[in-house]
């Protein structure tokens, strides 16, 4: 159906924001050490792991134990949400500070503002609003469990460990690598600022995390991208309010300086893609409307198993995925590549 459109109203979008710092290293390294279903797909190798868990001291190994035990290393982010920390120092002097209840409501997940009321009233003890949480949540695997630990745990318990071990990781971990942890997620954080001047945010969103699709919500006005080396090659994705967070992965160029002339690998597997005839047949095809795999074969004719492959790399270079049992083209990823492009020529 046509529609007339009378209004001047363009669709609203969410600013984007880039924060770079050694504490959010030192939190998610916190975090990635004490993942045991994910730390195998990291792109640290395993052996490099274990060689860094027999260096720790066994105070911080059982600060990790422990948060392994209540995924206490959610409660080290959202803590550092609270302000733009500029040291370690600055960072335990506000945990130490927090009363009771604040730190409570600060460390439990925040999950719309529906549940705000039910957060508050957990703070302060309330059965029933934890419960409600809980319920709310129980599709995560580790945040029903999280929350009770949190509302009933002892306070000063809880302050102590989280100052503990976000000084030990850092002491022992952090602080070894500074200068050369420091210097990468500077470089990211500049090349992202730089493509920010070339992309909406949407794109830039897309590009800096290596393909992931972010649209607009109603309570999001600000995606908060900060860079990390070691959860590499993975994003993590947050929420506190009024912001969605993605750690993303920094690129190879701002590991590898000294390469002036290495680009960026999604860029690479971009124009891979592109450069053959079937392939660039279906972004065109995609780029009229999503289709099932039945329909690009009958349309370009060709062998399903043949446009499988083809739409196989494509999706692993970003720039198609699925919705819904259909093929759909990334058209920000389409859109952003000459951008990526003279970023990379002009660098």
């Amino acid at each position: 159906m046509d529609v007339l459109h009378m209004t001047s109203r363009k669709r609203e979008t969410y600013d984007v924001k880039i924060e770079a710092s050694l504490l959010w290293e030192c939190a998610l390294g916190i975090a990635a050490i004490t993942n045991t279903r994910l730390i195998d797909t990291l792109e640290r190798p395993k052996a490099s792991w274990d060689k860094l868990k027999k260096s720790l001291s066994r105070s911080l190994i059982q600060d990790l134990e422990f948060v392994e035990k209540n995924n206490t290393w959610k409660s080290l982010l959202l803590l550092l949400h609270q302000k733009e920390f500029q040291t370690l120092h600055e960072f335990i002097t506000y945990v130490d500070a927090l009363e009771e209840e604040e730190i409570i409501f600060l460390c439990i997940p925040y999950i719309g503002l529906k549940f705000q009321e039910f957060r508050m009233l957990a703070s302060k003890g309330d059965m029933a609003s934890r419960d409600r949480l809980k319920e709310q949540t129980e599709d995560n695997p580790y945040y029903p469990g999280y929350i009770e630990f949190i509302c009933t745990t002892n306070v000063n318990n809880l302050k102590k460990h989280l100052m503990s071990v976000m000084t030990r990781w850092y002491e022992e971990v952090i602080l070894p690598e500074q200068e050369t942890l420091a210097a990468i997620l500077t470089r990211d954080r500049q090349s992202k600022k730089e493509m920010s001047e070339k992309l909406n945010s949407e794109a830039l969103v897309e590009w800096a995390t290596g393909g992931i699709t972010y649209l607009p919500e109603p309570a999001v006005h600000t995606v908060l991208l900060i860079p990390q080396a070691i959860y590499r090659p993975w994003n993590v994705e947050g929420d506190i309010e009024g912001v969605k967070v993605f750690y993303y992965p920094v690129a190879n160029e701002s590991i590898y300086p000294d390469e002036q002339d290495m680009p960026n690998y999604f860029l690479v597997q971009k124009h891979k893609a592109l450069g053959d005839e079937a392939r660039l047949r279906m972004v065109k095809l995609l780029k009229r409307s999503e289709r099932t795999l039945q329909e690009i074969t009958n349309e370009l004719n060709m062998g399903k198993s043949t446009v499988h492959h083809h739409l196989k790399i494509l999706r692993s270079a970003r720039l198609v995925d699925t919705h819904e049992g259909k093929y759909r083209l990334k058209e920000n990823a389409v859109q952003s590549l000459s951008n990526e492009l003279m970023h990379y020529l002009t660098k």
